[in-house]
């Protein structure tokens, strides 16, 4: 079912393919120089695996379960069962590398990760999936404008429509600068892995499909549309002429003036509407089935969304300012606008990009995750909003192409007039149940890591935040960190399994009163270092889940595999602990993904010189500590970490000085 769903799409509908252009090829034919990510050995898989269930039978020990030599004996049991030379690994893997054989890239990209990881997962993207970034003001803006923390619906202001415009003026920019080559140029090292990515972004759209899911880029390299969205209305503006001459920034600003006033009219003369965008954030299947009603119903239907999924990418003019429900939490508010809307409205949430606009200028970014993962529009965000609004810009500039504003018009009946308003009702209560902040720890940076405590700063964030974990619940629990594959052709990401036994005698050696703090520092030493060999074997191909996922699908009907589907393997991949680090992030304000579990937290970081920020995200029906009250515990981690460095470096200082 699933691939006859697939076949019945055009084929610019691909599951994670490059967008056929020259520029593209000649784009693909640099990367082509990466090397393909390999199809790990069997056996060191299997090795490196038993090693990181070493701390979980230490957790199921002290649940009431097996003792850890009854654990140990057993996988170790399985594995040589599964490794034996007649044993279902070899078989497994062989399937595998065939798989690697017919795969244009890799045997990961192109087959497994998109489906498994994103494609067939049914639940709604909005916030269960899809990422957001909150961005620094543009300065160019009063500060009066800024300030403003509340503003009631219908409130659109000037300077919003302003730096919208810039916005869109700044994210077509760095699009044309990748295209020409004028920034990473794909003979770059960052260009290598950066650039087929960043521009495969521009035009992504994800389509339900019954089943598993698909992205397609109807834009192409010569997109020239971008879709907005005021009011639950959707329209599209033309940014460039036929001969790609773009249209200016104060084209683009009348435009988007065009478009309130026309939504406000219609709005006054209390003109029927279907909002259309709220059914993006519904069941996968339930939207897959009516989007396939709603292309049934009228052609114009299936035009409407070609013309939308032809947008490069999606921005939402919201009629407000969302008050923070704390006020000692100015960034909440923000927070919850971009990462789910006030109530799931004026979002399309299958685009890849959509640049969030309030009524006081404020900016943020939500997206799709499956075409790529958010380092990919951070870094272009930053660079977007780096140059801020230059007025001189927005003067008429004779002879310049002219915007065309184009409404999307659907033909609905009541079935689906009726589907929007239960789709709002189901995503209010995934709004609802989430509970998302932002940790802002001021006491130290990077900087003071590397300097006094002399240790890898993700390492030691790891660690914090496996103290952190222990500290709020009193247990372990398996923790998944992003490692970039970047190194290699159409490299994703791998997992870092931070669990480990060092970190286990780490985190225990904090509360045991009978080590000192040179003992204790000791301890995160040993289990930094651990993390770092862990991270390293990841992002050299060396790493282990992606490897288990790939063998696991390779189980036909009737097949089992004791070693893969044991209690073990379950628990070693129950992330209850999901975390990232992004960048620095000198101009975000706040990241952010959700918990992968309803008792778990979901964790992005920017790690700057003198500043760590945490996006967080939990259940409020969770029995765990709230966003609010795990930050704060976080924080005191890491001071107590503070405390054994400024202990062991000090020591060391004096003990040099004697020298």
């Amino acid at each position: 079912m699933r691939r006859k769903a697939l076949s019945s799409w055009s084929s610019d509908i691909v599951p994670h393919g490059p967008l056929s252009s020259p520029r593209r090829a000649s784009t693909l034919s640099k990367q082509s120089s990466l090397p393909r990510l390999p199809v790990p050995e069997l056996a060191d898989t299997v090795h490196r695996y038993l090693k990181t269930l070493e701390p979980l039978y230490h957790v199921l020990a002290s649940r009431g379960g097996p003792s850890i030599e009854s654990s140990r004996a057993q996988q170790n049991a399985l594995a040589a069962e599964f490794l034996a030379p007649k044993g279902v690994g070899h078989v497994l893997q062989e399937r595998l590398k065939e798989v690697d054989r017919k795969s244009p890239f890799n045997w990961l990209d192109d087959t497994i990760w998109i489906r498994a990881a994103y494609h067939q997962w049914r639940e709604p993207l909005i916030i269960n999936s899809n990422w957001w970034l909150l961005l620094q003001d543009d300065p160019a803006v009063p500060e009066a404008i800024r300030q403003t923390t509340s503003a009631p619906k219908g409130t659109v202001t000037p300077w919003q429509i302003q730096r919208a415009a810039w916005l869109i003026k700044r994210f077509l920019d760095y699009r044309d600068k990748l295209q020409s080559q004028e920034i990473h140029p794909d003979t770059s090292r960052t260009g290598k892995w950066f650039r087929d990515p960043a521009l495969r972004l521009y035009g992504a759209t994800r389509i339900p499909l019954p089943g598993c899911d698909a992205v397609v880029n109807r834009a192409g390299s010569g997109g020239k549309w971008v879709h907005i969205m005021y009011r639950e209305r959707s329209y599209r503006v033309l940014t460039s002429s036929d001969d790609s001459q773009r249209v200016p920034v104060g084209e683009l600003e009348q435009s988007l003036r065009q478009i309130v006033q026309d939504v406000d009219m219609q709005v006054a003369r209390h003109e029927p509407h279907t909002p259309i965008g709220r059914l993006t954030a519904d069941h996968r299947d339930r939207w897959a089935k009516n989007r396939e009603h709603l292309i049934s119903l009228s052609p114009k239907n299936a035009a409407t969304f070609e013309q939308l999924e032809s947008c490069l990418f999606t921005v939402c003019l919201d009629d407000y300012t969302h008050p923070s429900p704390v006020p000692d939490h100015p960034h909440l508010g923000h927070i919850q606008n971009v990462s789910s809307g006030v109530d799931a409205t004026n979002r399309w949430f299958d685009k890849a990009m959509s640049l969030i606009v309030e009524s006081n200028g404020r900016f943020g970014m939500m997206g799709e995750h499956s075409p790529v993962d958010a380092l990919i529009p951070s870094i272009i965000a930053d660079w977007a909003i780096s140059e801020p609004i230059n007025e001189t810009d927005f003067s008429f500039q004779e002879g310049g192409p002219s915007s065309q504003v184009e409404i999307l018009k659907w033909a609905v009946d009541e079935v689906i007039k009726d589907e929007c308003e239960a789709a709002k009702g189901r995503a209010l209560e995934i709004i609802k149940e989430s509970d998302a902040g932002v940790l802002w720890f001021t006491d130290y940076g990077i900087d003071w890591i590397k300097s006094t405590g002399r240790l890898s700063p993700d390492a030691y964030i790891q660690m914090a935040l496996q103290l952190a974990w222990y500290k709020a619940t009193g247990a372990f629990t398996a923790t998944y960190e992003t490692a970039s594959t970047r190194l290699f052709l159409h490299g994703r990401t791998e997992t870092i399994r931070t669990l480990s036994t060092a970190s286990i005698a780490f985190v225990e050696g904090m509360s045991d009163p009978e080590l000192n703090d040179y003992e204790r520092y000791d301890l995160l030493r040993q289990a930094c270092l651990a993390h770092n060999t862990a991270s390293k074997d990841a992002a050299l191909g060396r790493g282990l889940d992606r490897h288990l996922l790939g063998l696991r699908l390779q189980l036909q009907p009737g097949e089992t595999s004791p070693f893969l589907n044991s209690e073990l393997a379950s628990l070693s991949q129950e992330w209850k602990l999901s975390t990232s680090g992004l960048s620095a992030g000198d101009r975000f304000l706040a990241t952010g993904f959700g918990a992968m579990y309803r008792d778990g937290y979901g964790i992005n970081y920017l790690t700057g010189r003198d500043v760590l920020k945490f996006g967080i995200e939990s259940k409020r029906s969770s029995n765990r500590l709230s966003t609010d009250e795990f930050a704060s515990i976080l924080g005191s981690s890491l001071r107590d970490m503070q405390r054994i460095c400024i202990t062991n470096f000090t020591s060391d200082t004096i003990a040099g000085a004697r020298l």
